[in-house]
This record gives structure tokens, sequence and C-alpha cells, in this order.
């Protein structure tokens, strides 16, 4: 069985080349359940999560050799922030869909990051403005430079203001991007910054939003990745009134998204009201931006679909 480093990741997968592969994976016969989810309890900082995220390919109507299953385990631990680690930690393992015989294990943590940013990015390829050349970063965790180099495989951004309630971090991360030759600023005035950009993208782990609707200019996308509990928000009820709202999976968004969650709850949105999750998009089912000056707004759970794609595409590298 093959081990796939966090560094061979890195190595053979690019952004576009992923961003590719997802948009393929909505199109095809992949089945992914909806994840196993387990709370764990913890005294003095917030409850970690464990998720199990089984998929394989159809084979109902006759196997291939290009088969796979694959399940990914993570731990959610929001405490580590604290200890100096990630947040989310996970390891995948890749099997053959004709025999079951594992083929790799995969570093996880690396692997999430990576799906989770090309899952954005393909949003914003059917939802951001084709010229879109401003991306607001909200959030300086491991995932951030994994979103911001995704979405400029897919728009001209030229130019990157990151915003983070730790500006030490937010310094850090717009150093490590100097090789993205943007025009990069680190900012502390977010409705300012909000109202600037082309695209708005966050991964934070908030409890209240941070992103509120009447900041934002016409023509903006909203790429929302954290708050993955109900009980979390990233943007406000005005965000969900004036965009046109779209997911990656109904199931997943409707049940375990804050920001979804809690405006259907309320009465702000209604399930009719979401445009379209990423397979209506990538088959065609649900229309994307339709104007210049609509906002769209995209909220990301993630789906053992994305990651499966993403595992097999970094496999086939590293054999060949």
């Amino acid at each position: 069985m093959k081990t796939i480093s966090a560094s061979d990741l890195i190595r053979v997968l690019d952004p576009l080349a992923i961003v590719n592969a997802l948009d393929d994976a909505f199109r095809s016969s992949i089945v992914a359940p909806l994840r196993h989810h387990h709370t764990m309890a913890r005294v003095g900082e917030p409850d970690a999560i464990l998720l199990a995220m089984p998929a394989w390919t159809d084979q109902s109507h006759g196997g291939t050799e290009e088969a796979v299953i694959g399940v990914k385990l993570v731990t959610v631990v929001p405490g580590n922030g604290a200890r100096g680690l990630t947040g989310v930690m996970g390891s995948y393992v890749l099997m053959s869909g004709v025999t079951g015989a594992p083929l790799a294990i995969l570093d996880g943590t690396t692997l999430t990051h990576l799906r989770t940013a090309a899952a954005s990015a393909l949003a914003a390829r059917y939802l951001a403005r084709t010229e879109s050349s401003r991306l607001l970063a909200v959030g300086s965790g491991a995932l951030m430079p994994h979103l911001i180099k995704a979405h400029t495989s897919v728009r001209p951004i030229t130019y990157l203001t990151i915003w983070a309630r730790d500006s030490a971090k937010a310094d850090a991360m717009a150093r490590s991007l100097a090789a993205l030759n943007l025009d990069i600023r680190v900012v502390s005035d977010l409705d300012r910054a909000v109202g600037e950009a082309d695209i708005v993208t966050c991964a934070t782990m908030s409890m209240t939003p941070l992103v509120h609707g009447e900041w934002l200019k016409p023509g903006t996308h909203v790429d929302l990745v954290g708050a993955y509990t109900p009980a979390m928000r990233e943007a406000d009820d005005e965000a969900i009134r004036r965009a046109r709202v779209y997911v990656d999976t109904m199931e997943g968004a409707t049940h375990e998204a804050g920001d979804i969650v809690q405006p259907l709850k309320s009465g702000v949105l209604t399930t009719d009201a979401i445009v379209g999750d990423l397979f209506a998009l990538a088959n065609g089912r649900a229309q994307a931006r339709t104007s210049a000056t609509e906002i769209t707004l995209f909220k990301s759970v993630g789906t053992a679909l994305e990651d499966l794609a993403a595992a097999k595409l970094a496999y086939d590298r590293v054999m060949n």
C-alpha cells in the first residue's frame, strides 16, 4: 500500500487540476452518503468532532478497473488553535473498487485543505464575475492559503486583502504568499474591505456573523467555508436576503451549516430559494450568475465525493 504524504500531495496536485477533477466528479456516478458525525465533549475548550466520510464509485451498472472506494477519518478540535496546531486532522484510505484491496493511505489534513479550497474555486468558476480581481480573505487559519491559491486559479486575482482577528497571523500569512505576486495588504477595517471586494472568502470558527450584507457591493461573490455546525455563522441574515444562495450539497448544507440552517429556521431563507448545489451547477440544472450586479453566496460544508476525486487524482499522479 502506497503512503502519500502531505508534501507528496502539494507536489503532485495543483489547484486548477483539483478544480477540474471535482467538476468532473459532480457529474459522475460517485456515491457519497452523508458523513457520520460524532461530537466529543472536552473540558475547558469547545467540543471536538469525529467525522467518517465514505464514498465509492457506483458499480450498479457494471464494474470498471478505475472504480475506487475511499474513507476519510477526521478530527475537528477547535482547542488546537491554543496549542499551535491545526484544528482539522485526518487520514484517508483509498481502496480498489473492484477488489476492496487498499491502494494508498493519504494525509487527510492536506487532502481536506486542497479539496475544500478547490470546491470553493469551482463554485466561483460558476458564480463569480469573470473579471473578478479583488479577493478578500477573512481568516488566517491553515486552510486560507489554499483557498487563496484556488481562487487565483479560476479568476484573474491581482489584489488580495487579508482580515483576521489575530493580525500577527494575518501578517505572517501575507508574507508566506509573496510568491503569488499579488498586491497584498492586511487590514483591520472589515466593513470597508468587504465593500471593496469582488470575492469574499471566509474560513473561520466564528459563532457570530462577520460579513454583513449591507457592506456588500453589487456583483460580489461570497464564499463561506467555516461555520461547519448549526450554531456557527460567518454571514448575517441581510447577506442571505441580498444574495442568490448556492451550496455544495443540499443534504449537507441544510443540516449542518449554520449560515444555512439558521436562516431556514427563522424563515429568512427557504429551501426553494436555494438556487442549487454543485451537482446542479456542474450538470446544468441550476442557473449560475445571471448579471454583473447580482450578489451570489456559496456555502460549503464538504462532501466525501470531493475527497475521493482528489485522492484518486493524487494516487494516479504519484503512481504515474
